[in-house]
């Protein structure tokens, strides 16, 4: 078994590359997401990160600043009660509140009192630090400057805060990071410790050393690398989100420094990736219910759309390649549809246009070649008129316009009639070529002189050569003595004849066959001889005659061939042949003939007269001339005097002339003419035979001769003469020949 590419439908393979392209657009959309949501949720992270580290910057601010003001506030009370500001007094203050430096200005920006002598006098306007506080010589009572370095040393950070005094200038009062922390550590660690970012994130709190000051997992006093995070604030600038693993977990984190401490906060990936994940999961769900529901409805409406019609046109062209090319085509749903039916049912008619022509062509070509096939056979009956030794007729019949079996018959001399019966291998043109060849071959060495088995022998070595198509024939070829009736024959695997004696039935003539013609070289075939009796029938056939068929399947068969030629032995030659080709039809029935069917069929009579000559011509009014010369010459052989010679020439001139404008209605046929005087050497018999309409001019009513010549009805004169001229005249239908006899007595 072949193994053949199993094809998918149209809907099959949209519906799977509809499916792909699906799925690509739904993994791409969802990679798309994936991203941008993972982007998303890292800005968010990131923001979130930001806000959290603002608040508690916020918060530590207003906290130190809270406690700054205060203390400041305090020591602005004490001075306000102090009869004189002295520095040794803000030194008192110093120690009292715990702070690092205090300094006085007065109302035109001048410090005039300060912890630290060197600042005495000092124009706070001229520093960009200290000049932040002029604010209080203006409007504002209080003023808190941010943790930051001093101006005069960047190792030094201090917060300042300041207060306006009640006899005018105002108090700047600094604590450095000791204070600061004391006042505030304590805060922020209050502020920090329960402070989330968002859900799993922390807040950590770390001073100038690195020591962390709050933390929701207690490590205060730890370094900050006990958590996981190193911080390299040359590489990670402030507010920049960067990743590290916090206490074992992936997480967010963000720094910023504030008022000396650093914030840090933390936030754990997995709860940045939650949202998106949550996000994304989301969208997935209705990407998966939105590409469904499109490929459901894309795929139903070119199902319906496209897929359908197509469906419905190939059914029209199945119909169409099955040979109905009636289909018409008949999809006009659409524009496109209506077109295609519209070419498709143009195609079909210029196809069937064609096909009409090639048709009519071929079986043009095909009656050609069905003329050539029987025109090289013998088809006239009788063949030989004049020759009375035997009586021969053949039919062939092929199951396609040419065949390939083939019988002929001819004299290879005087007294030596060739007849023969074929089969070649296969039908039609092939069988119909190899036919021709092998005829002519059999025919050529025949007519050279050879013997029978000579004949086959040759042809066999001649038809084997070139025989790259492998066609065999079986043949059998027998050589009659007309004289003695003995048959010589030789059989090429043909089937056997069958032999009626004259006072008996048919039956086999069953010798051993000899190998086909052009199946092998180098075989040499064998001579049989069979002598025939007068009245003795010899009957040739092919196997289309015992294997035809019937519609059950049941072959004809050599028995119900024997049973039918009994029945009709006693029958002529074409009667026979017509007889048996009429059983095998009813036989066969309505099944279909696969063979061709041919056969032959002689009787042998016994020796001719021997002073019977004849002539065959066309049937033709210009031939006239010719047979009433040929007549007249045997007349003058015959010793006829002139009168019986004339009143026999007008019997001819009008018998034939009657055949050459009526015997054949379309084309011309053939009549042959013998003459003889047997039995009687003072009178003449002559014999006219033709194969055309079936016609008695003896049973046509005689014309009125007493009428005149206007008055009379056209026709019949002619054999009217003939029959008062001739002695004798006689007519008869046999074998398909119109016979026709007439006799002159001259004596």
């Amino acid at each position: 078994m072949i193994m053949r590419n199993k094809k998918q439908n149209i809907s099959g393979a949209f519906g799977r590359w509809l499916l792909v392209l699906v799925v690509i657009a739904f993994l791409a959309t969802t990679a798309f997401l994936w991203i941008s949501q993972t982007k998303i949720s890292q800005n968010n992270a990131i923001n979130l990160l930001e806000l959290n580290i603002s608040d508690v910057r916020e918060d530590i601010i207003d906290a130190s600043d809270e406690n700054l003001l205060k203390l400041t506030n305090q020591i602005a009370d004490d001075l306000n009660q102090s009869e004189r500001i002295t520095s040794e007094l803000l030194a008192e203050l110093t120690k009292k509140y715990g702070v690092t430096e205090i300094n006085c200005i007065n109302s035109d920006g001048i410090i005039f009192a300060s912890t630290y002598p060197d600042f005495l006098n000092y124009d706070m306007r001229s520093g960009g630090q200290s000049a932040e506080f002029m604010v209080l010589l203006s409007d504002e009572t209080e003023y808190v400057q941010s943790y930051q370095p001093v101006s005069y040393d960047a190792s030094i950070s201090r917060k300042y805060g300041g207060v306006t005094l009640e006899n005018g200038g105002f108090v700047q009062v600094g604590y450095g990071a000791e204070r600061f922390q004391k006042d505030i550590d304590e805060f922020v660690v209050g502020v920090t410790r329960n402070r989330h970012v968002g859900e799993g994130g922390s807040i950590i709190i770390v001073d100038e050393n690195w020591n962390i000051v709050s933390d929701r997992y207690g490590n205060e006093g730890e370094n900050l690398d006990v958590t996981g995070i190193w911080i390299d604030t040359d590489n990670i600038p402030e507010n920049e989100a960067f990743t590290a693993d916090v206490y074992g977990e992936p997480c967010y984190c963000m720094h910023q420094l504030t008022e000396g401490y650093r914030i840090v906060a933390v936030m754990p990936k997995s709860e940045a990736a939650l949202s998106r994940n949550v996000s994304v999961g989301v969208t997935t769900v209705m990407q998966i219910i939105v590409f469904a529901a499109l490929f459901i409805m894309i795929f139903m409406l070119v199902k319906r759309l496209v897929v359908e019609n197509i469906y419905k046109v190939n059914d029209s062209l199945s119909a169409i390649t099955e040979g109905n090319l009636d289909t018409v085509v008949d999809v006009r749903s659409h524009i496109e549809f209506d077109a295609l039916s519209d070419d498709i049912n143009s195609t079909v008619n210029t196809l069937k246009k064609y096909i009409s022509e090639a048709e009519a062509r071929i079986d043009a070509e095909l009656a050609f070649a069905k003329a050539i096939q029987h025109s090289a056979l013998p088809s006239v009956f009788p063949p030989y008129p004049n020759r009375k030794e035997f009586d021969i007729s053949a039919t062939m019949h092929t199951a396609k316009e040419v065949g390939g079996d083939f019988y002929d018959f001819y004299f290879v001399d005087e007294d030596t009639l060739a007849f023969l019966v074929a089969d070649v291998s296969g039908k039609g043109i092939p069988a119909a070529m190899f036919m021709m060849q092998s005829k002519t071959l059999l025919k050529s060495y025949a007519e050279s002189g050879m013997s029978v088995e000579d004949v086959f022998t040759n042809a066999n070595e001649k038809l084997c050569e070139g025989n790259d198509a492998g066609m065999f024939v079986t043949a059998w070829m027998g050589l009659l003595n007309t004289k003695t009736g003995l048959v010589t024959f030789a059989n090429a695997g043909h089937n056997p004849p069958l032999i009626k004696r004259a006072d008996g039935s048919f039956s086999y003539l069953k010798t051993r066959p000899g190998f086909v013609l052009a199946g092998m070289e180098g075989i040499r075939y064998r001579k049989n001889e069979y002598q025939l009796e007068k009245g003795d029938i010899i009957y040739l056939y092919t196997d289309g005659v015992t294997e035809a068929m019937n519609t059950e399947n049941e072959l004809y068969g050599e028995k119900r061939l024997l049973e039918v030629l009994n029945k009709n032995s006693e029958c002529g030659t074409q009667k026979i042949c017509h007889e048996v080709k009429a059983d095998v039809d009813l036989f066969v029935g309505e099944a279909s003939r696969f063979d061709d069917i041919t056969m032959l069929c002689l009787k042998f009579n016994g020796e001719k007269s021997a002073s019977m000559k004849e002539i065959t011509v066309a049937a033709t009014v210009e031939n006239i001339q010719t047979v009433t010369d040929f007549i007249n010459e045997q007349l003058e052989a015959f010793g006829c005097p002139m009168k019986a010679k004339t009143q026999i020439d007008i019997a001819v001139d009008e018998i034939f002339g009657n055949i050459a404008h009526y015997a054949y209605t379309t084309e011309t046929g053939d009549v042959t003419v013998s003459i003889e005087n047997g039995d009687n050497p003072q009178a003449a018999d002559i014999t006219f035979i033709d194969s055309g309409v079936p016609y008695n001019p003896l049973i046509q009513a005689e014309p009125d001769i007493t009428l005149s010549a206007d008055k009379r009805q056209v026709g019949g004169l002619g054999i009217f003469i003939a029959k008062n001229i001739m002695d004798e005249i006689s007519y008869e239908y046999k074998d398909g020949m119109n016979i026709l006899k007439i006799r002159k007595c001259f004596s």
